[in-house]
């Protein structure tokens, strides 16, 4: 009796304690293979390191009934974790209701198959809230967050609802008539041209709103002021912002409010095997969009987005004097996108600047345009050494490739002159070396639009076979 509650109590020790390192081990090696992979000198990232402690969200009261609001308990588990220097949150099998959700550094938060964690669809438990007591810009709190944090990870096999339904907007034009009917009776309010449903009259009005606020409370502005235009200022579902040693792997993350996966300023960034899955109608509802980011990884990921699919973004902030890129070092591999306005997509905020970016062996199906290279006056930046290779796209509904610099264009880029460039962020696209690049069926192969004080330029095409109903426009 002794021996078999001894070899059972090692069996256990063994699942808790070597398989999780096992798995590190077999992500690490993945990453190296990549890392060994791409046409420019990278670090691999580093994992995070969490602690063996490990708790469960029912041991601080949390109810799986899909009722109960699970918000303080699951805080209280974090908290708990956190004060003992780290570890792992389990959320088990159940249907668990809960508010925001906010990460510590040396925390893994990871959801169990048959996990559902559904985000409230109250939203005044999203509050006004701001990075640091010395940022001047509001924000409604993200579903789940993290800040200035280090060795994080959101793992398991469960499911994260956004319930981003309840927050966005939704375009007639996105719908059949019986469903804009059905959308029409479930309530809400409708634009004046009746072309754009929101879920509140709050939601309808906060541009003005917002606008208004800005303009009258500047940096005085508080909180409070901005409650009134909560439903317009929708959340991404994930936001982690200027951290360091991530990992998001396994989860599925569903109706997101905005963007499912927004990581900002992050270094050693690793997301694997994770799925998106947003309405096709989604409005802003992207997949993966790294921002200003470094050293990172995204791999045998799939998404299905209402917008961009996988996109790379980079803003500088205003305190950066530097030139040097802000996003760098990325590399995008087996990964999947089903539907979204592009499959891989750069832009459209480019100013931060762009370099060192590896695309490799994706597959694009039934998305808008194939890989989407955009950006336009004041949102631009330096954009070279971009390496795109083995792609495989069908049933593209636009261009199968495209270059544009005047996205969101308001007449003016026609009109830049020299004397402009010294104080207009300009989008500049160069040294892009796309390879082995195959597509079945697009409206048009290539299209590539840039401006002629600063043209595309150094763009190489080998290996590529597109069947499309157009050939090339520049």
């Amino acid at each position: 009796m002794k021996s078999l509650l001894r070899n059972n109590f090692i069996a256990f020790f063994l699942f808790i304690v070597v398989i999780p390192a096992v798995a590190q081990q077999k992500i690490q090696k993945e990453i190296h293979e990549y890392v060994s992979k791409a046409p420019f000198e990278m670090k691999a990232p580093e994992l995070p390191v969490i602690p063996k402690y490990k708790v469960n969200i029912k041991d601080f009261g949390a109810v799986g009934d899909g009722e109960t609001l699970n918000t303080e308990a699951i805080d209280k588990a974090i908290e708990d974790c956190s004060q003992k220097g780290g570890g792992t949150v389990v959320i088990p099998a159940g249907l668990w209701l809960t508010g925001p959700i906010e990460l510590k550094s040396n925390i893994n938060l990871h959801v169990n198959q048959g996990a559902v964690v559904l985000f409230s669809r109250d939203h005044s438990l999203y509050p006004i809230i701001r990075t640091s007591s010395s940022s001047h810009t509001w924000f409604v709190k993200n579903p789940i967050y993290g800040y200035n944090l280090e060795n994080i990870a959101i793992t398991g096999e469960g499911i994260f609802n956004g319930s981003g339904d309840t927050w966005r907007p939704v375009k007639k034009s996105k719908r059949s008539q019986k469903q804009w009917k059905r959308l029409l009776k479930s309530g809400g309010v409708v634009s004046d041209d009746g072309k754009l449903w929101w879920p509140s009259k709050e939601g309808l009005n906060g541009k003005e709103q917002y606008k208004k606020i800005k303009k009258e409370k500047g940096k005085d502005a508080e909180a409070s002021d901005f409650l009134p235009v909560r439903d317009y200022l929708r959340p991404y579902m994930v936001s982690i912002v200027d951290s360091r040693n991530i990992l998001i792997d396994g989860p599925t993350f569903m109706n997101a409010p905005m963007f499912a996966l927004k990581p900002r300023g992050c270094h050693n960034l690793v997301i694997r095997n994770v799925k998106i899955n947003n309405e096709w109608y989604a409005q802003n509802g992207d997949g993966i969009d790294l921002s200003a980011c470094t050293n990172a990884i995204v791999y045998d990921c799939t998404v299905n987005a209402g917008d961009d699919g996988i996109a790379m973004k980079s803003s500088r902030s205003s305190s950066d004097q530097t030139d040097t890129a802000c996003l760098k070092n990325i590399i995008i591999a087996d990964c999947i996108v089903y539907r979204g306005h592009g499959g891989f997509v750069i832009g459209s905020n480019t100013d931060g600047g762009m370099e060192n970016i590896f695309v490799n062996n994706c597959s694009f199906i039934n998305t808008d345009i194939g890989i989407r290279v955009k950006s336009g006056e004041g949102k631009g930046g330096k954009v070279h050494d971009i390496y795109i290779e083995d792609i495989y796209m069908a049933n593209i509904k636009k261009s199968a490739i495209l270059f544009s610099t005047y996205y969101e264009d308001k007449g003016t880029n026609s009109n830049l002159s020299k004397k402009d460039l010294s104080h207009l962020d300009i989008p500049e696209f160069s040294h892009f070396y796309m390879n082995h690049i195959y597509c079945n069926g697009a409206k048009e192969a290539l299209s590539m639009r840039g401006l002629p004080q600063v043209p595309i330029h150094h763009i190489r095409f080998s290996n590529v076979n597109i069947n499309a109903d157009q050939g090339i426009s520049a």
